[in-house]
């Protein structure tokens, strides 16, 4: 080794032996006639003292001194006269003997510190720099530690890690796949992999009963914060298990997480069901560090007194915002053209002050005296101080601009804490929505029903008879996890029989053929005696940011792609050449 210690493990207790460093120059500074130089490397930082009179160098000139130039030195340790108490290393220093230059560097695109002066792009082109900053090598130290900690877990719980293909099938449920042309098969593709779903269910079809894998993933889909075209999930599977079973497995394996890596002891993780999401929050992944629940006035509290917007509404709803009543109605009209943005697509905003002396007024008190004010005041459970939002209009699109209206709330009352966190389960979701034309998916899918999670999730038991009568009220044998208000984690019981899976593949409108030619390698697995089996697959990329308090997945990835899906350091997708294109089998058409 090149070095007898690295540069974020010496202490007081270190004086007077004789060390060898390595690392990075952050920055150097000049005092009389000595250099202070800190050298950082993956562990920390060390701050070294040299000058002519007690030093010697190899390859040493003022020019390597320079930031990010690579240093092997070698000195005393001794105790700082000026300590920092924000280093680990900061009572004390080295008085350098000797000092070897092992790579200069020239200078770099932006300063590689936590607050650096490098944008999103910028930093991403020089992605290798960007990761020598403390808060990005933390955000990975962060996710090698989850990785590890999920091993733990799952093989205490007997899983077994088993590796899956990346190079399958295509299939036309879900998000559009990436393609990989064969070369050796003439028109013919590969497709890469949404997820293990089919191979860990003929895992369990062979026996192997608790299955898990932290696994790439890839969907080509529109991108944001939270989704790359690239990314991990922790993959798992069990036999002969009901629902119950694999929640309570699963939040072990949250508990466990928290506990270990964040030192953190959640509580027991409450159930809701679909339908009471969206009643009470407006969606499938409510943020419960909050309350502000989502009230439907009824027509009782709100019709007939000849205010049109309300006369006319599908759906008349509201929240109680805790402490609000003293928003000026400067902060009023702003909220109100928040809500009218495309975005959240309201048409305008109502609301009613719920004062300290225990009136209340409001912006419709045209058409609604203070009784029918306070008969909406016992609706929402408001207190003096409280301030009642109000929207109308069509049920979908009302609840989900209140629902986004609530978040708002949350985050101008400073309630969407990042170092709080509220897990929940989500159950009991439709097993179908009516597509009609989701971006995401391919056109071809547009008319039809769609799998909610993917067309091998079991509906529940009671429900069968109504895939026949009423599919659009089928309910799924399937759940979900949700923290802060952010979809971790999702699965469900499978489908395990033959003629069961033909009938959903029936109802989302495949021909026998089309779904003996998809899938029938799983139709006929099932008929050599597959067992009852579930899963559950967490977002790891999410999990991790979730866990380091940021939005955004890329910080948790060593080498993401940006918002369009490009790798702006390597240049990727990039063209390939008219000879690689001839042994693929692959002719470009020009577009013009």
């Amino acid at each position: 080794m090149l070095r007898t210690h690295t540069c974020g493990e010496l202490r007081i207790s270190d004086v007077n032996k004789t060390v060898t460093l390595c690392g990075w120059i952050q920055k150097t500074r000049k005092l009389g006639g000595a250099t202070f130089i800190d050298l950082r490397d993956r562990y920390g930082i060390t701050q070294l003292i040299f000058s002519d009179d007690n030093a010697k160098g190899k390859n040493f000139s003022e020019e390597a001194f320079g930031r990010e130039s690579v240093l092997k030195v070698s000195g005393i340790v001794i105790e700082r006269e000026s300590k920092n108490k924000n280093l680990s290393t900061g009572e004390i220093e080295i008085k350098l003997q000797h000092v070897e230059v092992l790579n200069t560097s020239i200078t770099p695109p932006f300063t590689i510190e936590d607050e650096t002066d490098g944008g999103d792009e910028l930093r991403m082109k020089y992605r290798y720099l960007d990761l020598r900053r403390t808060v990005v090598r933390k955000n990975l130290e962060l996710r090698h530690r989850m990785a590890i900690e999920t091993r733990n877990y799952l093989d205490k719980q007997n899983f077994l890690e088993v590796e899956t293909p990346v190079l399958i099938k295509s299939t036309p449920e879900g998000a559009r796949d990436f393609v990989v042309p064969s070369r050796m098969n003439k028109d013919q593709f590969y497709a890469l992999p949404q997820s293990p779903q089919t191979f860990k269910q003929l895992l369990m079809v062979s026996g192997f009963d608790r299955y898990y894998q932290i696994v790439k993933c890839f969907r080509d889909e529109d991108l944001r914060a939270d989704r790359q075209p690239e990314f991990t999930q922790i993959d798992c599977e069990m036999s002969f298990v009901e629902q119950e079973d694999i929640l309570q497995t699963f939040e072990g394996l949250t508990k466990h997480l928290f506990k270990s890596v964040k030192g953190i002891d959640i509580p027991e993780i409450p159930r809701i069901s679909f339908a009471e999401a969206m009643k009470y929050y407006g969606n499938d992944k409510p943020d419960t560090r909050f309350e502000m629940k989502l009230v439907s006035l009824t027509a009782d509290l709100v019709k007939g007194k000849g205010f049109k917007v309300f006369d006319d509404a599908e759906l008349v709803v509201a929240i109680c915002a805790k402490g609000a009543a003293e928003y000026t109605r400067k902060q009023l009209d702003e909220l109100t053209e928040w809500v009218k943005r495309p975005q959240i697509g309201a048409t305008g905003l109502i609301y009613a002050r719920h004062n300290a002396d225990g009136t209340i007024k409001s912006s419709v008190d045209k058409f609604y005296n203070e009784a029918d004010l306070k008969k909406w005041s016992e609706a929402c459970g408001s207190q003096p101080g409280d301030l009642i939002l109000v929207l109308a209009g069509t049920e979908e699109k009302t609840r989900k601009a209140m629902s986004e209206l609530r978040l708002e709330m949350g985050n101008r009352l400073g309630l969407r804490d990042k170092n709080k966190f509220s897990a929940l389960w989500v159950i009991d979701f439709p097993l179908l929505e009516w597509n009609e034309g989701d971006p995401n998916l391919l056109a071809s899918l547009a008319g039809r029903w769609h799998a909610k999670h993917h067309p091998f999730t079991s509906p529940k038991p009671e429900d069968f008879e109504l895939l026949n009568t009423d599919p659009g009220a089928v309910r799924a044998n399937a759940y979900d996890i949700v923290i802060n208000g952010v979809e971790v984690g999702g699965g469900s019981i499978r489908i395990h029989n033959r003629d069961l899976q033909a009938k959903m593949f029936e109802v989302l409108g495949f021909t026998k053929e089309e779904a003996q030619k998809q899938f029938g390698f799983l139709m006929n697995a099932f008929e050599f005696g597959a067992p009852p089996h579930g899963g559950i697959a967490f977002g790891f990329d999410r999990l991790c940011s979730l866990f380091g308090g940021a939005e955004s997945i890329r910080d948790f990835i060593a080498f993401p792609k940006n918002n369009s899906g490009r790798d702006v350091m390597i240049d990727s997708p990039s063209e390939i050449s008219e000879e690689q294109l001839k042994e693929l089998h692959i002719q470009i058409r020009n577009s013009n």
